[in-house]
C-alpha cells in the first residue's frame, strides 16, 4: 500500500486505483497484531479491527453480488428478517473462533472479486434497489454500476479511518509507520517502520 494512490489514467481506472487503495489499507493496518489484540476493543466503540475486516469483507460481497446480477436482481435471499439481520450484525465481531489470519484471506479474496468486476462490469447498468431492508429509499428505483463503486469506495474510507483509530489504540501503531513495515521500507527522517512495543526490564 503506498501513502497516496497511485496517478490514474480515466474514471474506471480511478475506481479502480481508489478501490484497491482502500483495501490495502485494511491489511495494513492489521500488520503485526496477535488474534487477542485484533479481537480487543479498546476504544468506546465495539468494534475491532478483525470486526472491521468481517464487515469490509460482508459488505464488499453484498455489493458485488448485485453489480454481478446488474441490471437485475441478484438471488433471492428468502431467509426472515430477523436471521438475515442477526448475520449483518456477526460482520462487526471477531468471533473466538475465528483467526485474524483466515479473516485476512476471505478478504483478500473477496477485494480480488472486486477488483475484477470493477475492471469489467457495465458502469452504467442498472442496479436495482433492494425492497428487502428498511434502511434503502423509497424514491429510487436503481443505481448505476458506477454509483456502487463511488459508494463502496466511501464506505471503505469511512471503516479504514475506524480502524485506524483502534489500531492507534491497542498498541500506538499508526498507518503510514504500519505501511513502511509492512513494505519493508528503510526508516526515512520522517518516518520510522513500526516495531513491536516491548515493555522495558
Amino acid at each position: 500500500m503506498p501513502t497516496l494512490a497511485p496517478a490514474v489514467r480515466d474514471e474506471r481506472h480511478a475506481l479502480r486505483q481508489f478501490l484497491a487503495y482502500h483495501q490495502s489499507a485494511f491489511v495494513a493496518v492489521a500488520y503485526g497484531l496477535t488474534d487477542p489484540q485484533a479481537r480487543s476493543t479498546p476504544t468506546v466503540s465495539a468494534l475491532s479491527i478483525g470486526g472491521l475486516i468481517k464487515h469490509a469483507t460482508g459488505v464488499q460481497r453484498s455489493w458485488m453480488r448485485r453489480v454481478a446480477a446488474a441490471p437485475h436482481e441478484p438471488p433471492a435471499d428468502n431467509r426472515p428478517f430477523e436471521e438475515r439481520a442477526k448475520e449483518y450484525q456477526d460482520e462487526y465481531v471477531m468471533q473466538p473462533d475465528e483467526t485474524l489470519a483466515e479473516l485476512l484471506d476471505a478478504f483478500r479474496a473477496q477485494s480480488a472479486e472486486s477488483l475484477r468486476l470493477v475492471e469489467t462490469a457495465d458502469l452504467e447498468a442498472a442496479v436495482p434497489v433492494p425492497r428487502d431492508a428498511p434502511w434503502f429509499p423509497a424514491d429510487v428505483d436503481a443505481w448505476s454500476v458506477r454509483w456502487v463503486f463511488a459508494h463502496l469506495i466511501t464506505e471503505l474510507a469511512r471503516h479504514a479511518g475506524h480502524a485506524d483509530i483502534i489500531r492507534e489504540s491497542v498498541d500506538g501503531a499508526t498507518m503510514y509507520e504500519l505501511v513502511a513495515a509492512a513494505e519493508g521500507m528503510a526508516p526515512q527522517p520522517w518516518l520510522t517502520p513500526w516495531t513491536p512495543w516491548t515493555p522495558k526490564t
